[in-house]
């Protein structure tokens, strides 16, 4: 039997390499932006076609190259950043590994002309597919100026798997601003199809926010600045009040290098606690300085996830920075930041008051002054309601472990309502505001409010949009909704869809829209919560689901009206909640597929009690 195991040719394997560096043009842009960067270039020009599919285009004036480097560049692993294995482990630049260039070169069509200051001339290189077509002197101003044309053209799959025009074009925003916020000292332009998108002088930090984000965004920043001998933190953070359901508008950069890391969002939204909404996002743009010997870049092929020697001391010094900076401008209690490397010692640090005391205090529930002690006589009660809390445990436990396969399964599966049990409209009890318990023939039923509301509205909401009849108020002063690049893109996608519901936005300027109307049952304040959602919904959502994206802003929209429907406290308006749950379609389900209530049999409850 012939052996079978073959060398792949280098064309293969060139090919393999690109997919893991080059997914898509925003990859691209981002590997030829830093080898920019790197190049010490103080002015960089973006040009793009197609969002990046037919044309990504960098021009810069930095170093450039000679003619044997510019042809050196292109070889797989090929480097000017490493000479032993112990540069690897000191690395500041934004390249090292040498595999961009020759990545690029596999999959697509590149022109380069690039000259070193000190040249006379400079070099014209054309590669496609790795092949070298041609290389000769050129005329040419110092630094390089390299095009990548028809990315993919010989990876038909891949490049049938690229999205929309708008989806990548997105992506390569999302790239464009963690560089520029990087390198603020750097002028950036970038054009799309003939069209000036981004025009950014060279300046400080502030100022680079301001013209990435908006001006929204400058008057509520927080300056962060704290050096210790292990870590250096510097940047901007956001004000609780600015904080926003949308993820997308943070930003950590160690040394200099945007990075991922959940671990250390969390020390950071750890620190806001009690200040903003368990759902909303701070906003923050934070570089961190540490010895690179202490973080370990090259553990992911687009280097945006890192290893650091201490992750516990990293999340200790995050955490307090953020809260002394928030300290200082009066918005939470001040913290000594003379840190010990002992991170024990932080335990001891008062935290704000928690966001669950927040709304139970919200809630109007007494304050608890007694002391322990004088709490014997509360042990009777504490008890039976500790019984009570157990059911309602027990029907949440039930409600949260259903999957969206319930509501895949909604029309097959036996239908409650259809075979309607007797409520005891007397009989009906609120626990914690939370859920109603009420006496049916059979045992006990449990409905869980909110989602019982959100059903309510999700189908009133749908009936309207379905008749075509979605009312609309005008609002007397028009809003203003400022957003960034890569949000207005999506929110300029789905105008049409918010117009059906009730909706009256337009665009107004550079990633700002003016909203003139808004549906009838939207109370006064919620316009941008419900637009934060909006495109927060819109970020996440699959592929295959803009067909469905009216559910999707319809559920949204019953979500949001769902938290300001009053009256429960009254035994009427619970009973009004039942008699509205089950005149639904479906009253089972919540408009995400979670279930609404659950039968407790009698049967069940004795078995409890033993």
């Amino acid at each position: 039997m012939p052996d079978i195991i073959q060398l792949l040719s280098d064309h293969i394997a060139n090919q393999i390499a690109a997919g893991e560096v080059i997914q898509r043009p925003a990859s691209a842009v981002k590997e030829l932006l830093e080898n920019a960067i790197d190049a010490g270039a103080t002015e960089v020009q973006l040009v793009l076609k197609d969002a990046g599919k037919e044309l990504v285009q960098v021009i810069d004036n930095g170093s450039g190259m000679s003619p044997t480097d510019a042809r050196m560049s292109f070889e797989r692993h090929a480097t000017s950043k490493i000479r032993d294995i112990n540069d690897l482990f000191s690395i500041r630049t934004m390249g090292f590994r040498g595999e961009a260039l020759a990545s690029i070169a596999a999959v697509a069509q590149v022109e380069m002309k690039t000259r070193k200051q000190e040249s006379e001339t400079g070099s014209h290189l054309v590669i496609e597919a790795t092949e070298v077509k041609k290389q000769e002197p050129c005329a040419a101003p110092q630094g390089t100026n390299i095009m990548v044309k028809n990315l993919f053209f010989n990876v038909p799959a891949r490049r049938h798997f690229l999205k929309s025009n708008t989806t990548e074009y997105r992506h390569i925003v999302d790239e464009f601003t963690r560089v520029a916020l990087a390198h603020p000292q750097v002028a950036f332009r970038l054009w799309h199809n003939g069209v000036e998108q981004y025009h950014l002088e060279a300046g400080n930090l502030k100022t680079r926010i301001k013209g990435l984000l908006g001006n929204a965004y400058e008057k509520n920043l927080v300056p962060v600045e704290e050096k210790t001998e292990f870590l250096n933190i510097s940047g901007f953070i956001g004000k609780p009040e600015a904080a926003t359901r949308t993820r997308g508008m943070q930003f950590f950069f160690i040394n200099n290098r945007f990075i991922r890391s959940a671990y250390l969002h969390h020390a950071l939204v750890q620190a806001y606690e009690g200040l903003i909404e368990k759902e909303a996002f701070p906003f923050y743009v934070l570089f961190l300085e540490i010895d690179p010997a202490r973080v370990d870049v090259n553990v992911h092929p687009t280097k945006q996830e890192v290893k650091f020697e201490d992750d516990r001391l990293m999340y200790a010094y995050l955490n307090a920075a953020v809260k002394h900076a928030l300290a200082k401008y009066n918005i939470a209690p001040s913290l000594d930041f003379t840190l010990s490397p002992e991170i024990q010692q932080l335990s001891s640090v008062q935290m704000p008051v928690t966001q669950d005391s927040r709304q139970e205090t919200e809630k109007g529930y007494l304050f608890n002054t007694f002391t322990q002690k004088n709490q014997a006589h509360l042990a009777v009660k504490k008890d039976s309601l500790r019984e009570w809390k157990e059911l309602y445990k027990i029907a949440d436990d039930i409600a949260e472990q259903q999957t969206q396969a319930d509501s895949a399964n909604m029309v097959t599966a036996p239908s409650l309502h259809k075979e309607p049990e007797t409520v005891n409209a007397k009989g009906i009890i609120s626990i914690q505001g939370s859920m109603l318990v009420t006496t049916v023939k059979s045992g006990l039923m449990l409905i869980h409010i909110r989602r019982a509301q959100e059903r309510i509205w999700y189908e009133r909401l749908l009936a309207e949009w379905n008749n075509g009849s979605t009312p609309s108020q005008q609002l007397l002063f028009p809003l203003s909704y400022e957003t960034s690049a890569q949000d207005a893109l999506l929110l300029t996608e789905t105008l049409a869809d918010l117009s059906r519901i009730g909706f009256d936005i337009s665009p107004f300027g550079q990633n700002t829209f003016v909203v003139q109307g808004v549906p009838t049952e939207l109370p006064a304040g919620e316009e941008k919560h419900v637009l934060d959602e909006v495109i927060e919904q819109l970020k996440h959502e699959a592929p295959d689901a803009v067909a469905k994206r009216a559910e999707t802003l319809l559920a949204n929209m019953a979500r949001r009206l769902s938290r300001n429907m009053g009256g429960l406290q009254y035994q009427e308006g619970q009973q009004a909640l039942i008699d509205e749950l089950f005149a639904c379609s479906q009253p089972e389900y919540a408009p995400d597929g979670r279930k609404v209530f659950t039968l407790v049999k009698k049967e069940d409850l004795e078995g409890m009690l033993g």
